[in-house]
């Protein structure tokens, strides 16, 4: 019954916020554009929010270091992520609630506060490292982080708290525009496309210490607390209804490709160029950028400028509403992009704070940005097992998912997702507490 009342109240939700209808009178283009607009979606924006300037980072270091020996391990991120994300979604769509709502009904308040304050702290400082990330990516033009961060801010908390969702939405999306910079440097680069089919499809390994960590480093980075609670919280904004599951799904996966076929992308840029150049160690995806000039021109830096840009200002606009949307559902409060402050104060004032203090370390000249990525990785990869456990156990639920529960091969396929990702996370934990 109550799963019944819940689709009941989202069909009547949806009416107003569902997927876009088109108008009456449209020119052909605008039309496919529309269409192409409404098919994508929270999938797309939170998938490729996890290829943000730590990730482009991490993904630049393993080329460098590396070259193509650790492509193979995109196919299981692939997977891996493909599973969690239509987890996520369905779990959005069949219940009507996000995921931090649901703990909080399900197992009590002192889970939810728990997840919550492991999720503020750890956000903040993903956040933070992305509008470095800005200031990284317009410094390659020349222009000072003083001055390009506190616009990007302003741009952002314009978009959120002052459009509504579906202008947020689009915004997002046209974010993503930038990552194809990433599969053409690929492109120039001219790599040996025969040694990295086979670099996908062979595994290798090295018995190094330094090995070990970029490989657990490329799988349990991967899936990220923040993309999950986004990505069911902004299902649930969208008003998206039950007989639209199966598109919705198929959404989710196809984000979660995209997303690693940028992190493939640039693998291989980065393992051509810097890789066989002797270029190591690559400490920013920046400096990435700076080290392809030389031997890949001036287009290389750019096009590595622009993905760079494009991923900081899609992961800086996404991390303060997840990290909202997870504080509102755990208090009860009101949430939603497109809120006034008097209408859901606590949403609003998050959000706000996030940009304004993010923004204002970002700026400070020299912050240790290596020193505090390593903070968030330690709090990320405690997260994520528990975050990851709720999912799975919410997910099969029958009582919370009815006749959508997961069950079967499914469900197998899930919870061994679940046990890998969240082994590979607290490896990564101890290696980096170990290291420091």
């Amino acid at each position: 019954m109550a799963v019944r009342v819940r689709a009941v109240m989202r069909r009547a939700r949806s009416v107003s916020f569902g997927r876009p209808r088109l108008p009456a009178r449209l020119s052909p283009r605008r039309t496919r554009l529309f269409v192409i607009l409404g098919l994508l979606g929270p999938g797309l924006i939170a998938a490729n929010a996890g290829n943000d300037a730590g990730g482009v980072a991490t993904y630049s270091s393993v080329g460098a270091k590396y070259g193509y020996s650790l492509l193979w391990t995109i196919l299981l991120m692939t997977l891996s992520l493909s599973l969690v994300q239509r987890l996520a979604a369905r779990m959005g769509v069949v219940t009507g609630k996000g995921l931090a709502e649901l703990v909080r009904e399900e197992y009590g308040i002192r889970w939810s506060v728990l997840a919550t304050s492991a999720v503020l702290i750890a956000n903040l400082g993903i956040c933070i490292s992305d509008f470095v990330g800005v200031g990284a990516a317009l410094g390659l033009a020349g222009i000072p982080a003083q001055v390009s961060v506190p616009i990007a801010a302003l741009g952002i908390w314009l978009i959120i708290v002052r459009g509504s969702y579906r202008t947020a939405e689009r915004v997002f999306i046209w974010f993503t525009i930038p990552f194809f910079a990433y599969p053409l440097a690929a492109i120039l680069s001219h790599p040996d496309w025969g040694s990295v089919g086979h670099a996908f499809v062979t595994p290798q390994l090295q018995g190094n210490s330094t090995f070990a960590v970029l490989l657990i480093a490329t799988l349990g980075t991967t899936i990220t607390p923040y993309m999950q609670l986004y990505l069911q919280s902004a299902v649930v904004e969208r008003g998206v209804r039950e007989d639209e599951l199966p598109g919705e799904e198929r959404e989710a996966v196809a984000g979660a490709v995209f997303a690693n076929v940028i992190a493939a992308s640039i693998i291989i840029a980065t393992g051509t160029v810097l890789y066989t150049h002797g270029i190591h160690e690559i400490s920013s995806a920046a400096d990435a950028a700076r080290a392809l000039a030389p031997f890949a021109g001036t287009y290389a830096e750019a096009l590595f400028g622009i993905g760079l840009l494009g991923a900081s200002l899609l992961a800086a606009a996404i991390l303060p509403i997840a990290t909202s949307y997870v504080i509102s559902e755990s208090l009860g409060m009101e949430k939603g992009i497109g809120r006034r402050r008097e209408e859901a104060p606590v949403f609003v004032n998050i959000i706000t704070a996030m940009i304004v203090l993010s923004t204002c370390v970002a700026i400070i000249p020299g912050v240790p940005v290596i020193s505090l990525l390593i903070g968030v990785q330690v709090v990320n990869g405690l997260l994520l097992p528990v975050n990851l456990w709720f999912i799975w156990r919410l997910s099969r639920s029958e009582h919370v998912m009815g006749e959508r529960r997961s069950h079967g091969l499914f469900d197998v396929a899930v919870a061994v997702t679940v046990a890998v990702s969240s082994t590979l996370s607290l490896a990564l934990v101890v290696i980096t507490l170990g290291g420091a």
